[in-house]
């Protein structure tokens, strides 16, 4: 097996089990608040500290960190003296930001649910001042995976979100007792749990690679200008990024009760193959990219993107038609009993098919922006995300009177499509595929279509059956069947063969 063949699974079978973890509280939270009005709060309450979490942690700030420290190791500089830096430095930022985000949630919580009842606002804002410290403490647990990643250690961070989605669950399945006139507070409650989880499961493996903090501001490390040359396209990539969720929330906050629910639940389906394989793909790549772009080795770099496509394309596309085909009874198996009803599985049934659309573009487009952000060209992925923002904020307000949360799904389907289009073309010159890689995107596609057949069929045959089995079923099959056509096309030799490490 390659090298990065295994840190890819790792990765995947890291994320496969925080994922399921995710479905269990994802499960819980619909036994226990159905698409209601207290989770619409909860969920218009998480944003800001969400948005922030993608923005300065996970998104922008470990993007820019792994290249920097990759290539202070390579260069022979102090790069635990970088990472000591940039951790003192937000020590003093994330808990200004906190304190910021409380203070302020009377004022920032009404903007984006101009279609709450005061009740619902109050309830918000109080969700909103208890869960803004997350930001804080996901902040820090984000400088120790970029640590982790740039040494090729991917188990631990790929399994810290597991400790989030636990607190999640102890929140919806046990803390929401303890407050009886507001339940969703304990919701509240195991998210900061989760977020403490992520930042201490870090530390053991940090300081086993010899990494020992000391609160350092001056002298300024001299890889701190990389960071933020590159930070600062990625922030404001993420921050374009986060609009149209923002659009879709305040557009589905006029719809009424649970439409917002809807929309999250159908979007944890949606960003399943997303996050277990193309987040996978791109972690796994990106310290890779990094090296690849410090030693000047372009022909590499080049190899080691298109493998990282076609990997994703391998997984995403059969999942995208699978999850088409699916959807409705996954919806059903997994959500529809205690308070969420059948006509709430309808609604987020609808929204998840429009968002399946997306699951191939949004995949490449990971991909895409670590390479962008390995070469130092961070301006371009804030040039496609704005363009695709400009064109899921006019298909939200043409589609959202008609097709309500589907037309808002449609929307972010279809703006991933710009931007991925957008992006393959910055990239054209290293994305020259060989007859082969033409070869083998043909065979995925053909797979994939044999895969919905079959699906289709066995959904057909087993109509009688129960939900449950009915998607059991159905997915067994497709996968038997993806699994069969791979290996007798010889497809899988695309994840094992000899060609498959981008190292070579």
């Amino acid at each position: 097996m390659t090298g990065y063949l295994r840190d890819v699974l790792v990765i995947a079978a890291a994320t496969a089990l925080s994922r399921m973890f995710g479905l269990f509280r994802d499960v819980a939270i619909a036994e226990r608040f159905g698409a209601s009005a207290a989770y619409d709060a909860f969920i218009v309450a998480f944003f800001v500290p969400h948005l922030l979490r993608r923005l300065l942690a996970e998104g922008a700030l470990s993007t820019a960190f792994v290249p920097a420290y990759t290539a202070s190791m390579i260069d022979g500089e102090d790069a635990h003296g970088l990472a000591n830096n940039v951790l003192s430095i937000l020590l003093l930022v994330f808990p200004l930001i906190a304190i910021v985000g409380i203070l302020l949630a009377p004022y920032y919580v009404p903007f984006l649910a101009s279609g709450f009842d005061q009740a619902k606002l109050a309830q918000t804002v109080l969700l909103a001042r208890i869960l803004f410290p997350f930001i804080a403490l996901v902040g820090l647990a984000s400088v120790f995976t970029g640590i982790l990643h740039a040494h090729h250690r991917f188990l631990l961070p790929a399994l810290s979100p597991v400790l989030f989605n636990v607190g999640m669950l102890v929140g919806a399945l046990l803390l929401w007792k303890c407050f009886p006139e507001q339940p969703v507070l304990g919701l509240a409650i195991g998210a900061l749990i989760g977020g403490a989880g992520q930042l201490v499961l870090h530390l053991p493996a940090v300081i086993r690679l010899g990494m020992r903090f000391r609160f350092v501001l001056w002298p300024l490390h001299p890889r701190l200008r990389q960071i933020a040359g590159l930070m600062t396209p990625a922030l404001l990539t993420l921050a374009i990024t986060q609009v149209n969720l923002l659009v879709d929330n305040k557009l589905a906050s006029h719809l009424g009760d649970g439409s917002i629910s809807a929309l999250q639940y159908a979007t944890r389906l949606f960003q399943l193959p997303l996050g277990v394989f193309a987040v996978s793909v791109a972690a796994a790549l990106l310290p890779r990219l990094a090296a690849s772009a410090t030693q000047r080795r372009h022909e590499q770099l080049s190899v080691q993107l298109q493998h990282g496509l076609l990997m994703a394309l391998f997984v995403l596309l059969p999942s995208a038609l699978g999850l088409l085909l699916v959807g409705r009874d996954a919806v059903t198996v997994l959500f529809e009993h205690g308070r969420f009803t059948a006509d709430d599985t309808v609604r987020t049934a609808h929204a998840l098919a429009a968002y399946t659309l997306g699951i191939v573009p949004y995949g490449l487009t990971y991909v895409f922006t670590r390479a962008f952000y390995s070469l130092g060209r961070g301006v371009y992925p804030l040039a496609g995300m704005a363009l695709a923002v400009a064109a899921n904020v006019t298909l939200d307000l043409l589609l959202v009177g008609t097709m309500r949360e589907t037309g808002l799904a449609v929307a972010t389907s279809l703006a991933g499509i710009v931007n991925a289009a957008v992006l393959a073309v910055g990239l054209r010159s290293m994305l020259r595929p060989a007859p082969r890689q033409i070869r083998q995107v043909m065979m995925v596609v053909a797979g994939s279509a044999l895969l919905g057949f079959a699906v289709w069929g066995s959904q057909t045959l087993a109509s009688e059956l129960s939900p449950m089995l009915r998607l059991a079923t159905s997915v067994t099959v497709g996968a038997i069947v993806y699994g069969a056509f791979a290996r007798m096309s010889g497809l899988h030799q695309l994840l094992t063969g000899p060609h498959a490490d981008p190292e070579v």
